[in-house]
């Protein structure tokens, strides 16, 4: 989501600010801010809306230098769009502050804070960073301990920097569920949200870990625990060797976007997901006024954004309590079509330029819609700016044509959005704790799923001589057969249909023998004795399958079924997990065949025509 950077030199720190925030870009952001102590100790702040390189074009217009400096990329929660919102925030011309994450109780402390005299001058939570910070240096001279002291007020999450002017050659950085990492170079050192914005200057980190609370100069670096312990953190040599838009040593870009899926989920849910679930205002400052009243969304979306609004159609009724339909953007368009009271179209879309999608979206906002909403993967895209709210997935740049850390981002966010509207519609306590709970576990889950690469690249070997198959899946797992045989028709030009498995008997029987391989999802949920009904219906018509099971799910391999065992996940996030076994099918089938994996024949990344 957001980013921070900083730096304390001997020499002019702002190029390597901008260029950290433009490695940053990938993670989301609808504005920037760079804020540097000059050489008389003045604070001096640039903000700007839009892209860095807006912010890169006004200070070229207006160049600024410090030796000491903080930098951010905002995604907005706590207030909208604005420059008055964009970081760094001040306070009293002495304090500047950047900050990821959510102060959860700064309406209290800014009550509180207003009382004692401050004056607020923006509608975020970070603007209670700052001026709780400079209201403990009343009590102390320390800028380290006025740090510690605010943080033990601060209820959420945070990864904070702070900047004082009259102490101007360090900063103090703490760390509470949002990532920080300290950059080590020779009289100078460095601070970002993640190590690819400080490449270019360093290539030795330290990984700061929670609660942890940091005092950095130009030559020293002093870390405290959460108990105010000072420690020692392992300093860690990076050997990345690539930036987002290089392949980064996997032979496509494909690949190499599938391997992210981990790291991409727990970026879209960092500082979004908490131990007590979501607030609306992920979704945009005015999220909580409009979700409140929602009684039916209709998503609308195409391809791989699609299935995935396909899936978050059983969530949302079976959760969140709240009628789905969900259609194909072309269709939605041409036809006329009910709009429940008090409903919610959500868009769906990687780039957010889809144009039968963004077609639907103008289209129903003249059709009575009671406010729009958008899952995108691009800020600043057509989508964006039209919707009323917008989710942003920050899968970051997908080169690859077929989607795949799109899609799994955009389910973690229909996801949350189930989430958010669950509790303005009675969930059930218990399935809003299990949710969060397997949400949290997530990204792991996705580690131990992407360990099965090579016993799928074995399997695809199988696959040579097909032409033809079938992907089989029930409930939340038949939109995840579909974007499964989507991804094999996609690049390896396999002819592949999906279908719920309870529909076998009504026509695809038809179709099975031993030419024709099925691939079938099996989690272990309250469908798998229906599911295993419809396996016996294939063995007994002599057909061939590929079955990715839930470990506990008791398939055995035999001549007729090839069983790959995944970790066992709780059904929630199941749907997510078992995507990307079939991703990886659909990759090594596609070498195996020879095409083109990142760029498929007939396809376009971002589909901008009707």
């Amino acid at each position: 989501m957001c980013g921070i950077v900083g730096a304390v030199a001997e020499r002019n720190v702002v190029s390597i600010l901008l260029e950290g925030l433009k490695r940053l870009e990938y993670r989301g952001y609808d504005s920037a801010g760079v804020a540097v102590l000059d050489a008389e100790n003045q604070l001096i702040r640039m903000r700007r809306t839009g892209k860095v390189q807006e912010l890169a074009d006004a200070i070229a217009a207006d160049p600024v230098k410090g030796f000491t400096g903080i930098a951010h990329t905002r995604w907005a929660t706590h207030g909208g769009v604005t420059e008055a919102n964009a970081h760094p925030h001040f306070s009293n011309e002495r304090i500047a502050v950047v900050h990821n994450g959510i102060i959860e109780n700064y309406q209290s402390l800014r009550e509180t804070l207003r009382g004692a005299g401050y004056l607020f001058t923006s509608d975020t939570d970070t603007e209670t960073i700052a001026h709780q910070v400079e209201h403990e240096l009343q009590s102390t001279d320390s800028l380290l301990k006025a740090v510690q002291s605010a943080v033990s007020k601060f209820h959420g999450a945070y990864g904070t920097v702070v900047m004082d002017k009259q102490d101007p050659e360090k900063v103090v950085v703490a760390r509470s569920g949002s990532p920080l990492v300290i950059g080590l170079g020779i009289d100078e050192n460095f601070i970002a949200s993640d190590q690819l914005a400080l490449l270019p200057v360093t290539r030795r980190f330290i990984f700061l870990e929670e609660g942890d609370v940091a005092e950095i100069t130009r030559t020293q670096v002093h870390i405290f625990d959460k108990d105010g312990n000072e420690v020692l953190r392992p300093v860690h040599d990076s050997d990345i060797e690539h930036d987002a838009g290089d392949k980064g040593g996997y032979r496509h870009y494909m690949l190499k976007e599938i391997h992210e899926q981990p790291t991409v989920v727990r970026n879209t849910l960092q500082d979004r997901l908490t131990q007590q679930g979501v607030d609306a205002r992920i979704f945009g400052a005015r999220a909580e006024g409009i979700l409140k009243d929602v009684k039916h969304v209709q998503i609308v979306a195409c391809g791989t954004s699609y299935h995935s609004g396909m899936t978050a159609r059983y969530w949302l009724e079976q959760y969140a309590n709240v009628s789905c339909n969900v259609e194909i953007a072309s269709e939605f368009r041409y036809r006329k079509s009910f709009v429940h009271p008090n409903s919610l179209l959500v868009t769906i879309s990687q780039s957010g330029e889809t144009a039968d999608t963004l077609a639907a979206l103008r289209l129903a906002k003249d059709s009575g819609y009671m406010a729009s909403m958008t899952i995108c993967n691009v800020p600043g895209s057509s989508l964006v700016r039209e919707s009323d709210l917008a989710f942003m997935t920050l899968a970051g740049a997908e080169i690859g044509v077929a989607s795949t850390k799109a899609f799994t981002t955009q389910l973690t966010g229909l996801m949350m959005l189930t989430l958010a509207l669950g509790q303005f519609n009675q969930m059930n306590e218990a399935d809003h704790s299990k949710i969060v709970q397997a949400m949290h576990s997530l990204p792991a889950k996705l580690e131990e799923t992407l360990a099965l690469s090579d016993e799928i690249e074995k399997l695809a070997e199988e696959f040579a001589d097909k032409n033809h198959s079938l992907f089989l899946g029930r409930g939340d797992q038949y939109p995840i057969a579909m974007e499964g045989a989507l991804k094999l028709k996609e690049i390896s030009y396999i002819h592949a249909e999906a279908y719920a498995s309870g529909e076998l008997k009504h026509g695809p029987l038809a179709l099975i023998d031993d030419e024709m391989p099925v691939i079938v999802v099996a989690p272990n949920n309250e469908l798998l004795e229906k599911l295993k009904s419809n396996v016996e219906e294939v063995r007994a018509r002599g057909g061939i399958m590929y079955v990715f099971a839930d470990k506990d799910a008791r398939f055995e391999s035999d001549d007729s079924m090839r069983v790959i065992n995944l970790p066992h996940v709780d059904s929630i996030i199941a749907p997510i997990v078992y995507t990307i076994p079939l991703q990886l099918l659909s990759y090594y089938v596609a070498i195996i065949k020879g095409t083109d994996v990142d760029q498929p024949r007939n396809l376009a990344k971002s589909v901008t025509v009707e």
